[in-house]
């Protein structure tokens, strides 16, 4: 797994925040974690979301899903409409149902309004300390600080322990009760969440130090499980199996994780050479990747590609082993073929721009502009396309477009008095009154009004 650029399967390097978690003991914690980007994962999530936030009356384009790279069993909800689910978690689930659980659970507390209801459960300075630590800290993953988190962990804040476990007991029975419904609505069965609350309820012998964090900011009670058994006892969708592409999705997202995420050798004792399936070829091609074993990869995922032809991940993971073994030029085709499929994909129309600006050939550089241009148009907080789209730009001595992307760049990493200047220089040179020229006026006043 690459840690040096946002796009592909990769942790931000510097990418930190802090996770607030509420202790059995009273006392909130913070400790750092780092988000993985992966256009396919997170295009998984939103699958088996969306029929959820239906249910719920939400929009789903308004929730914004993180995956978070750690090991241990979580999930969470945190600065409004903001889904964050564990590594752990996704790999440890048996099936997609049980994920599919825990989003209807997680759906639940959004709906619910939860989180504006615990913050007026705490005294002020304790509300505004949670808050400021999960914004602080997304903020630090916007711009690649994480001297910016550090910056805002406050000292443990002492809360009413019984009356704060009380209230988050009653908010888990009604997220269990939202999820219910919401899962009902879908068709979907609730067997997932039983089985997960039943795992659950397997650590709550264990020591607080020893338990998943999901048990510790997630109260179990007996209650629940019994609320969920019945409810699947009386759901008619109970032993309704689950769409295969569904069943699919979840095995190649469990592969392709474990892939990046384990040591290759364990990767390639768990999927087995005489294993035919697609994820577990799926893994091995990851795991020959990792080991920097190009030609055992690609004769993998040119076997896959054979039989999925329209299959955009696989030409992306194609692109990806080309790229990082140097071999700029070959990985063009593929990920401009998973980019013709996905046309809406910017993680993956940034590597291509990246392959193309370093490509020899300079006929490329418009291509690049293009695809850098888009991929903005879709996600435009990742500072690595601005940086790109500045090079780009450059190729073509295009200096006022140069100086708004850097300021694009900046505002985005930080770095505020950087921003002013670049977006000073832009407003010089760009068209007074154009769309471009409004662009750096607000970048200046924004970088402005941070500083003070």
């Amino acid at each position: 797994m690459k840690r040096i650029q946002v796009p592909k399967f990769v942790a931000y390097s510097a990418a930190v925040f802090c996770f607030v978690l509420i202790t059995l003991s009273g006392q909130t914690s913070a400790r750092a974690i780092s988000l993985i980007r992966d256009t396919e994962i997170e295009n998984t999530i939103r699958v088996f979301s969306a029929p959820l936030f239906d249910a719920a009356g939400l929009e789903a384009a308004d929730i914004q899903i993180h995956i978070v790279n750690d090991s241990a069993l979580n999930a969470f909800v945190a600065g409004g409409q903001r889904l964050f689910i564990n590594t752990g978690l996704l790999m440890r689930a048996e099936h997609a149902g049980q994920v599919i659980g825990v989003i209807a659970h997680e759906t639940g507390h959004i709906s619910g309004g939860h989180l504006v209801r615990l913050q007026e459960s705490l005294n002020g300075s304790t509300a505004k300390s949670i808050l400021t630590l999960v914004l602080g800290g997304l903020a630090a993953v916007a711009t690649g600080q994480p001297e910016a988190a550090g910056a805002v962990i406050a000292g443990g804040a002492s809360v009413q322990q019984r009356s704060l476990l009380s209230y988050t007991r009653s908010m888990e029975q009604a997220a269990d009760q939202a999820a219910a419904s919401f899962l009902e609505e879908a068709g979907y069965s609730g067997r997932g969440l039983m089985e997960f609350l039943g795992t659950l309820s397997g650590q709550e012998l264990l020591s607080v130090e020893s338990q998943d964090p999901y048990l510790r900011s997630h109260p179990l009670t007996r209650d629940r499980i019994e609320f969920m058994r019945s409810h699947v006892a009386a759901s008619q969708y109970s032993d309704e199996p689950y769409p295969d592409n569904v069943l699919r999705a979840h095995d190649r997202m469990r592969a392709k994780l474990k892939g990046f995420i384990n040591p290759p050798s364990r990767t390639l004792r768990e999927y087995k050479a005489d294993d035919p399936s697609f994820s577990a070829r799926y893994a091995r091609a990851i795991a020959y990747k990792e080991m920097h074993q190009i030609d055992k990869s690609l004769a993998i995922i040119d076997a896959l590609i054979a039989g999925a032809p329209n299959d955009p991940f696989l030409y992306e993971l194609k692109g990806d082993v080309l790229q990082d073994a140097g071999r700029v030029a070959e990985s063009i085709p593929p990920y401009s073929k998973a980019v013709e499929i996905l046309p809406w994909a910017a993680l993956i129309r940034i590597n291509l721009a990246q392959s193309q600006l370093e490509a020899k050939d300079l006929a490329l550089g418009d291509l690049a502009l293009d695809n850098l241009q888009q991929a903005v148009r879709y996600e435009p907080e990742i500072p690595l396309a601005w940086r790109l789209l500045a090079t780009a730009y450059a190729r073509k001595d295009d200096q006022p477009n140069v100086m708004l992307a850097l300021a694009e760049e900046a505002i985005l990493t930080g770095k505020q008095s950087e921003a002013r200047q670049r977006s000073k220089r832009a407003m010089d040179r760009l068209p007074k009154g154009s769309a471009s020229w409004f662009r750096a006026q607000d970048i200046h006043n924004a970088a402005k009004k941070k500083k003070e």
